[in-house]
């Protein structure tokens, strides 16, 4: 966070929002007409590059060029990145769906859970899905991480910014319910709870992976690649919507305990990692480290 530029998460979240849902919208109506499973697909793309997009726009528009070198440096600063919080990139997610396909097993869920699926859970017309999830990991966090939070956070403790980011992000994903064969329409139509959980469960991801990107002093990056992460534990394994739920559950839990062992950052109102601008500086001026 930029102490010397004044956020502007309102007209972020606002412009975000309408032409997000413009987008979303018209793909919905588009992927219901056979002829046009193309153009649905390329108004979809557009709206998930749209977080990003405003982003973009806002921190380069700004005439603060701190607020530039902070963007820069959190993109392509790999430094940025803590060793030691690799294994929780590539185990918290993994151990949570097994650990809610165990639970799962204790009400009568299959053991047929623990094997690989033959396909994805829904369908992105001609677009390979796996290509998909990662341009939905790149373009949402480049904007998320990109602007957004940080605007939450210089109104908000730590804390406020991760829930109202959680419900915001949830709450952006809401046409996609109307997207013919999109994982949130199927779900919809084959029980409406399970809508429920899917946007439900958005609000602790969202703060377990603000949390991940704060932890690796707001690396870019390092949301991109959990976020992907996220999206393919979600659909690696036969997982029922049953046990989705539980996950959700679990993945709370997971986040309160987070909470309860970080709570001095958590409910701070200062920015948890000042650090990243003297990283910055220093891998501008490595001598300085002489001194």
């Amino acid at each position: 966070m930029v102490s010397n530029y004044r956020y502007k998460p309102r007209v972020f979240f606002a412009a975000t929002f309408i032409l997000t849902y413009a987008f979303l919208f018209a793909a919905a109506y588009l992927s219901f007409q056979d002829e046009n499973d193309g153009l649905y697909m390329i108004l979809i793309i557009l709206a998930l590059m749209v977080p990003f997009l405003i982003s973009f726009f806002m921190i380069f528009a700004s005439k603060n060029s701190d607020l530039k070198k902070d963007f820069v440096n959190r993109l392509i600063n790999l430094r940025l990145i803590r060793a030691k919080m690799l294994p929780v990139f590539f185990l918290v997610m993994p151990l949570a769906v097994l650990v809610s396909i165990f639970i799962s097993l204790l009400f009568g869920g299959s053991v047929s859970q623990f094997q690989l699926v033959d396909g994805f859970s829904f369908s992105t017309g001609a677009v390979p899905t796996l290509f998909f999830l990662m341009l939905t990991a790149c373009f949402e966090e480049l904007g998320w991480r990109g602007y957004a939070f940080d605007s939450l956070q210089s109104r908000y403790t730590y804390f406020m910014a991760s829930i109202v980011f959680g419900i915001l992000w949830s709450l952006w994903h809401f046409p996609l319910i109307f997207v013919n064969n999109f994982y949130p329409y199927n779900i919809l139509h084959e029980n409406i709870w399970y809508a429920v959980n899917f946007f439900v469960g958005i609000i602790p991801m969202g703060v377990l992976i603000s949390w991940i990107c704060i932890k690796n002093r707001k690396s870019i990056p390092a949301a991109i690649l959990f976020h992907f992460i996220v999206n393919i534990c979600q659909e690696a394994l036969n997982v029922t919507q049953t046990t989705k739920c539980i996950e959700t559950l679990v993945i709370t839990v997971v986040v309160a305990v987070i909470i309860v062992l970080d709570k001095e950052m958590f409910f701070s109102k200062v920015s948890p990692v000042p650090e990243t601008q003297n990283l910055a500086s220093e891998t501008q001026n490595p001598a300085s480290e002489a001194h």
